[in-house]
Protein backbone atom coordinates (compact mmCIF):
# COMPACT_ATOMS: atom_id res chain seq x y z
CA UNK A 1 0.00 0.00 0.00
CA UNK A 2 1.43 3.58 -1.18
CA UNK A 3 0.78 6.84 0.31
CA UNK A 4 3.69 8.36 -1.48
CA UNK A 5 5.41 6.09 -4.17
CA UNK A 6 7.37 3.18 -4.28
CA UNK A 7 7.90 -0.53 -2.98
CA UNK A 8 4.64 -1.92 -1.90
CA UNK A 9 4.05 -2.49 2.20
CA UNK A 10 2.67 -4.97 4.49
CA UNK A 11 -1.34 -4.69 4.77
CA UNK A 12 -2.51 -1.62 7.36
CA UNK A 13 1.19 0.31 6.42
CA UNK A 14 1.91 2.95 3.84
CA UNK A 15 5.05 3.51 1.68
CA UNK A 16 6.92 6.89 3.68
CA UNK A 17 8.73 7.70 0.57
CA UNK A 18 11.99 6.87 2.30
CA UNK A 19 11.93 3.82 2.03
CA UNK A 20 10.47 2.92 5.15
CA UNK A 21 6.52 1.77 5.92
CA UNK A 22 4.51 3.65 8.29
CA UNK A 23 0.73 3.84 9.59
CA UNK A 24 -1.66 5.90 7.66
CA UNK A 25 -1.50 8.51 10.80
CA UNK A 26 2.20 9.22 10.15
CA UNK A 27 2.15 9.35 6.35
CA UNK A 28 3.97 12.32 4.87
CA UNK A 29 2.88 15.01 2.40
CA UNK A 30 4.71 16.18 -1.07
CA UNK A 31 5.13 19.92 -1.70
CA UNK A 32 7.48 21.13 -4.31
CA UNK A 33 9.12 17.55 -4.42
CA UNK A 34 10.04 17.74 -1.34
CA UNK A 35 8.28 15.67 1.71
CA UNK A 36 6.66 17.44 5.20
CA UNK A 37 5.97 14.63 7.95
CA UNK A 38 2.84 14.01 9.34
CA UNK A 39 1.71 17.26 11.57
CA UNK A 40 4.14 19.91 9.44
CA UNK A 41 2.44 23.10 8.16
CA UNK A 42 4.35 25.71 5.66
CA UNK A 43 2.86 28.90 4.94
CA UNK A 44 1.82 28.81 0.61
CA UNK A 45 1.02 32.91 0.02
CA UNK A 46 -1.43 33.88 2.67
CA UNK A 47 -2.64 30.22 3.44
CA UNK A 48 -1.50 27.85 6.13
CA UNK A 49 -1.57 24.35 5.54
CA UNK A 50 -1.23 21.40 7.74
CA UNK A 51 -0.09 17.75 6.39
CA UNK A 52 -2.48 15.41 7.61
CA UNK A 53 -2.52 11.75 6.65
CA UNK A 54 -0.66 12.17 3.82
CA UNK A 55 -2.71 15.04 2.23
CA UNK A 56 -2.18 18.79 2.71
CA UNK A 57 -5.21 20.45 4.52
CA UNK A 58 -5.17 24.33 3.84
CA UNK A 59 -6.71 27.41 5.27
CA UNK A 60 -8.37 29.07 1.74
CA UNK A 61 -8.14 33.07 2.90
CA UNK A 62 -7.95 34.96 -0.30
CA UNK A 63 -4.34 36.33 -0.67
CA UNK A 64 -2.95 39.79 -1.66
CA UNK A 65 -2.01 39.98 -5.37
CA UNK A 66 1.61 41.37 -6.62
CA UNK A 67 2.82 42.24 -9.48
CA UNK A 68 6.39 42.96 -10.07
CA UNK A 69 8.46 45.80 -12.79
CA UNK A 70 12.29 45.67 -12.75
CA UNK A 71 15.48 45.89 -14.53
CA UNK A 72 14.96 46.44 -18.20
CA UNK A 73 11.93 45.95 -19.06
CA UNK A 74 10.64 43.16 -17.25
CA UNK A 75 6.86 41.92 -15.75
CA UNK A 76 5.49 39.79 -13.60
CA UNK A 77 2.03 40.47 -13.18
CA UNK A 78 -0.72 39.66 -10.44
CA UNK A 79 -1.47 36.54 -12.24
CA UNK A 80 2.11 34.93 -12.48
CA UNK A 81 2.13 36.08 -16.26
CA UNK A 82 6.30 36.98 -17.02
CA UNK A 83 6.70 39.09 -19.83
CA UNK A 84 9.37 41.53 -21.40
CA UNK A 85 8.15 45.26 -23.01
CA UNK A 86 10.54 47.98 -24.01
CA UNK A 87 8.18 50.85 -24.27
CA UNK A 88 9.49 54.13 -23.84
CA UNK A 89 6.72 56.18 -22.66
CA UNK A 90 4.39 56.85 -19.20
CA UNK A 91 2.24 53.66 -18.68
CA UNK A 92 -0.68 52.45 -16.65
CA UNK A 93 0.68 49.64 -14.34
CA UNK A 94 -2.37 49.18 -12.98
CA UNK A 95 -5.75 50.78 -12.04
CA UNK A 96 -9.45 50.26 -11.15
CA UNK A 97 -10.45 52.85 -13.79
CA UNK A 98 -11.66 50.00 -16.59
CA UNK A 99 -13.92 49.48 -19.22
CA UNK A 100 -16.43 52.54 -19.59
CA UNK A 101 -13.90 55.83 -20.07
CA UNK A 102 -16.88 57.53 -17.38
CA UNK A 103 -16.43 54.64 -14.74
CA UNK A 104 -15.49 55.22 -11.30
CA UNK A 105 -11.87 54.16 -9.50
CA UNK A 106 -10.27 54.30 -6.77
CA UNK A 107 -6.34 54.59 -7.47
CA UNK A 108 -3.95 55.00 -10.87
CA UNK A 109 -0.37 53.73 -10.73
CA UNK A 110 1.80 55.30 -13.67
CA UNK A 111 4.85 54.11 -14.67
CA UNK A 112 7.09 56.11 -16.65
CA UNK A 113 9.79 53.60 -19.00
CA UNK A 114 12.69 55.53 -19.98
CA UNK A 115 15.76 54.39 -22.26
CA UNK A 116 18.72 53.21 -19.64
CA UNK A 117 21.89 51.92 -21.55
CA UNK A 118 22.64 52.36 -25.35
CA UNK A 119 20.97 48.89 -26.76
CA UNK A 120 17.39 50.51 -26.63
CA UNK A 121 15.62 48.66 -23.91
CA UNK A 122 13.66 50.83 -21.26
CA UNK A 123 14.01 50.88 -17.20
CA UNK A 124 10.97 52.30 -14.81
CA UNK A 125 12.30 55.27 -13.59
CA UNK A 126 9.78 57.30 -12.21
CA UNK A 127 6.47 55.63 -10.49
CA UNK A 128 3.19 58.15 -10.14
CA UNK A 129 0.80 56.71 -7.69
CA UNK A 130 -3.18 58.28 -7.23
CA UNK A 131 -5.34 57.92 -5.16
CA UNK A 132 -8.69 58.96 -5.21
CA UNK A 133 -7.93 62.15 -7.41
CA UNK A 134 -6.10 62.01 -10.82
CA UNK A 135 -4.42 65.89 -10.52
CA UNK A 136 -0.92 65.67 -9.12
CA UNK A 137 -0.01 67.85 -6.62
CA UNK A 138 3.60 68.31 -6.52
CA UNK A 139 6.54 68.18 -9.28
CA UNK A 140 8.13 65.15 -10.77
CA UNK A 141 11.50 64.42 -10.75
CA UNK A 142 13.56 61.34 -12.53
CA UNK A 143 13.54 59.12 -9.59
CA UNK A 144 10.84 60.23 -7.71
CA UNK A 145 7.43 59.26 -6.44
CA UNK A 146 4.31 61.16 -6.05
CA UNK A 147 1.08 60.47 -3.91
CA UNK A 148 -1.95 62.06 -3.76
CA UNK A 149 -3.24 61.37 -0.70
CA UNK A 150 -2.16 62.25 2.91
CA UNK A 151 -0.45 58.68 3.12
CA UNK A 152 3.25 58.57 4.95
CA UNK A 153 5.95 56.56 2.83
CA UNK A 154 8.12 54.48 5.30
CA UNK A 155 11.56 53.19 4.74
CA UNK A 156 11.80 49.00 4.91
CA UNK A 157 15.25 48.04 4.81
CA UNK A 158 16.56 48.75 1.11
CA UNK A 159 12.93 49.92 0.54
CA UNK A 160 10.26 52.72 0.05
CA UNK A 161 6.77 51.53 0.94
CA UNK A 162 3.53 53.60 0.57
CA UNK A 163 0.29 51.65 2.17
CA UNK A 164 -2.71 53.19 1.72
CA UNK A 165 -6.09 52.56 3.15
CA UNK A 166 -7.65 51.36 -0.03
CA UNK A 167 -5.54 48.40 0.06
CA UNK A 168 -3.00 49.22 -2.78
CA UNK A 169 0.61 49.37 -1.77
CA UNK A 170 3.39 50.44 -3.31
CA UNK A 171 7.10 49.14 -2.74
CA UNK A 172 9.96 51.06 -4.36
CA UNK A 173 13.95 49.84 -4.56
CA UNK A 174 14.88 53.53 -5.07
CA UNK A 175 16.06 52.60 -8.41
CA UNK A 176 14.12 50.50 -11.36
CA UNK A 177 12.11 47.89 -8.82
CA UNK A 178 8.82 48.20 -8.12
CA UNK A 179 5.99 45.57 -6.49
CA UNK A 180 2.68 46.52 -6.61
CA UNK A 181 0.38 44.61 -4.03
CA UNK A 182 -3.62 44.67 -3.99
CA UNK A 183 -6.29 43.94 -1.76
CA UNK A 184 -8.45 40.68 -2.53
CA UNK A 185 -11.25 43.17 -3.43
CA UNK A 186 -9.65 43.96 -6.67
CA UNK A 187 -10.02 40.90 -8.49
CA UNK A 188 -10.69 41.17 -11.73
CA UNK A 189 -11.38 44.66 -11.05
CA UNK A 190 -8.04 46.11 -12.09
CA UNK A 191 -6.72 46.63 -15.75
CA UNK A 192 -2.82 47.79 -16.74
CA UNK A 193 0.71 46.34 -17.76
CA UNK A 194 -0.34 44.20 -14.78
CA UNK A 195 -2.63 42.10 -15.52
CA UNK A 196 -6.45 41.74 -14.56
CA UNK A 197 -5.64 39.89 -11.22
CA UNK A 198 -8.25 37.13 -11.56
CA UNK A 199 -5.83 34.16 -11.15
CA UNK A 200 -6.12 33.47 -14.75
CA UNK A 201 -2.63 34.48 -16.76
CA UNK A 202 -3.87 33.45 -20.14
CA UNK A 203 -6.13 36.99 -20.44
CA UNK A 204 -3.77 39.49 -19.21
CA UNK A 205 -2.74 40.53 -21.94
CA UNK A 206 -5.98 42.81 -22.36
CA UNK A 207 -5.73 46.41 -24.18
CA UNK A 208 -7.20 49.27 -23.24
CA UNK A 209 -10.30 48.67 -25.56
CA UNK A 210 -10.64 45.11 -23.66
CA UNK A 211 -9.31 43.27 -26.63
CA UNK A 212 -7.85 40.08 -25.75
CA UNK A 213 -3.68 40.21 -27.22
CA UNK A 214 -1.08 37.43 -27.55
CA UNK A 215 1.62 40.00 -28.53
CA UNK A 216 3.17 41.88 -25.41
CA UNK A 217 4.13 44.57 -28.05
CA UNK A 218 0.51 45.43 -29.05
CA UNK A 219 -0.28 44.97 -25.67
CA UNK A 220 2.21 47.32 -24.24
CA UNK A 221 1.67 50.32 -26.37
CA UNK A 222 -2.30 49.81 -25.41
CA UNK A 223 -1.37 51.22 -22.27
CA UNK A 224 0.67 54.07 -23.09
CA UNK A 225 -0.67 57.58 -21.79
CA UNK A 226 -0.05 59.41 -24.38
CA UNK A 227 -0.54 59.56 -28.04
CA UNK A 228 2.61 61.38 -28.92
CA UNK A 229 5.02 58.40 -27.56
CA UNK A 230 6.24 56.07 -30.38
CA UNK A 231 4.86 52.77 -30.52
CA UNK A 232 7.52 49.95 -29.32
CA UNK A 233 8.09 48.12 -32.67
CA UNK A 234 10.39 45.26 -31.96
CA UNK A 235 11.76 43.17 -28.95
CA UNK A 236 15.23 44.51 -28.62
CA UNK A 237 17.71 41.95 -27.54
CA UNK A 238 21.03 43.85 -25.86
CA UNK A 239 23.38 40.49 -25.85
CA UNK A 240 22.97 40.27 -29.90
CA UNK A 241 23.90 44.20 -30.15
CA UNK A 242 26.51 43.75 -27.50
CA UNK A 243 28.07 40.02 -27.93
CA UNK A 244 31.52 40.73 -26.17
CA UNK A 245 28.98 41.54 -23.07
CA UNK A 246 27.07 37.80 -23.15
CA UNK A 247 30.00 35.54 -21.72
CA UNK A 248 30.39 37.98 -18.82
CA UNK A 249 26.55 38.09 -18.36
CA UNK A 250 26.29 34.89 -18.94
CA UNK A 251 28.94 34.24 -16.06
CA UNK A 252 27.54 36.25 -13.38
CA UNK A 253 24.18 35.34 -14.21
CA UNK A 254 24.61 31.22 -12.99
CA UNK A 255 24.23 32.45 -9.51
CA UNK A 256 20.27 32.39 -10.17
CA UNK A 257 21.04 28.74 -11.64
CA UNK A 258 23.94 27.55 -8.43
CA UNK A 259 24.03 25.74 -5.45
CA UNK A 260 22.99 28.94 -3.89
CA UNK A 261 19.61 28.96 -4.73
CA UNK A 262 19.21 25.16 -4.65
CA UNK A 263 16.90 25.46 -2.22
CA UNK A 264 14.27 27.47 -3.93
CA UNK A 265 14.71 26.05 -7.81
CA UNK A 266 11.92 23.58 -7.01
CA UNK A 267 9.52 26.34 -5.51
CA UNK A 268 10.42 29.40 -8.10
CA UNK A 269 11.25 28.51 -11.68
CA UNK A 270 14.76 30.04 -11.80
CA UNK A 271 14.71 30.25 -15.99
CA UNK A 272 12.88 33.42 -16.81
CA UNK A 273 14.81 35.43 -14.21
CA UNK A 274 18.30 33.97 -15.33
CA UNK A 275 17.08 34.87 -18.76
CA UNK A 276 16.34 38.19 -17.68
CA UNK A 277 19.35 38.93 -15.70
CA UNK A 278 20.98 38.19 -18.65
CA UNK A 279 19.45 40.47 -20.47
CA UNK A 280 19.71 43.32 -18.00
CA UNK A 281 23.52 42.74 -18.03
CA UNK A 282 24.12 42.83 -21.69
CA UNK A 283 21.77 46.37 -21.75
CA UNK A 284 23.74 48.17 -19.06
CA UNK A 285 26.48 49.26 -21.26
CA UNK A 286 26.48 52.78 -20.03
CA UNK A 287 27.24 52.72 -16.74
CA UNK A 288 25.31 50.95 -13.91
CA UNK A 289 26.50 47.14 -14.96
CA UNK A 290 26.31 46.02 -11.39
CA UNK A 291 23.48 47.46 -10.14
CA UNK A 292 21.51 46.03 -13.04
CA UNK A 293 22.99 42.55 -12.12
CA UNK A 294 22.49 43.07 -8.58
CA UNK A 295 18.47 44.05 -9.14
CA UNK A 296 18.24 41.13 -11.35
CA UNK A 297 19.17 38.54 -8.87
CA UNK A 298 17.26 40.20 -5.97
CA UNK A 299 14.16 40.10 -8.01
CA UNK A 300 14.42 36.44 -7.64
CA UNK A 301 15.25 36.31 -4.27
CA UNK A 302 12.87 38.11 -3.47
CA UNK A 303 10.05 35.09 -5.22
CA UNK A 304 12.18 32.61 -3.32
CA UNK A 305 11.60 34.78 -0.01
CA UNK A 306 7.85 34.31 -0.80
CA UNK A 307 7.82 30.73 -1.65
CA UNK A 308 9.21 30.52 2.18
CA UNK A 309 12.87 29.93 0.53
CA UNK A 310 14.96 32.65 2.42
CA UNK A 311 18.40 32.35 0.52
CA UNK A 312 21.26 34.75 1.72
CA UNK A 313 23.11 35.23 -1.58
CA UNK A 314 24.79 38.52 -1.17
CA UNK A 315 28.81 38.74 0.15
CA UNK A 316 31.02 41.71 0.56
CA UNK A 317 32.00 40.63 -3.34
CA UNK A 318 28.30 40.27 -4.91
CA UNK A 319 26.13 42.83 -4.65
CA UNK A 320 27.15 43.61 -0.74
CA UNK A 321 24.89 45.95 1.45
CA UNK A 322 26.02 48.06 4.13
CA UNK A 323 24.47 47.49 7.78
CA UNK A 324 23.07 51.00 7.75
CA UNK A 325 21.04 49.87 5.11
CA UNK A 326 19.01 47.30 7.36
CA UNK A 327 19.34 49.41 10.41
Amino acid sequence: TECVSGCVCPEGLFDDGRGGCVEEKDCPCIHNNELYPSGQKITVDCNTCTCQKGVWSCTEHVCYGTCMIYGSGHYNTFDGKFYDFDGSCEYVATQDFCGDRNSSGSFSIITENVPCGTTGVTCSKAIKMFLGVMKPLSNRTATSLLVILEVIPETVGLYLVIEASNGVMLIWDKKTTVFIKLSPDYKGKVCGLCGNFDDKSNNDFTTRNGLQETNALTFGNSWKQSPMCPDATQEIKPCDLKPHRKSWAEKECSIIQSEVFKICHSKVDPAPFYEACVHDACSCDSGGDCECFCSAVAAYAQECTKAEACVFWRTPDICPIFCDYYN
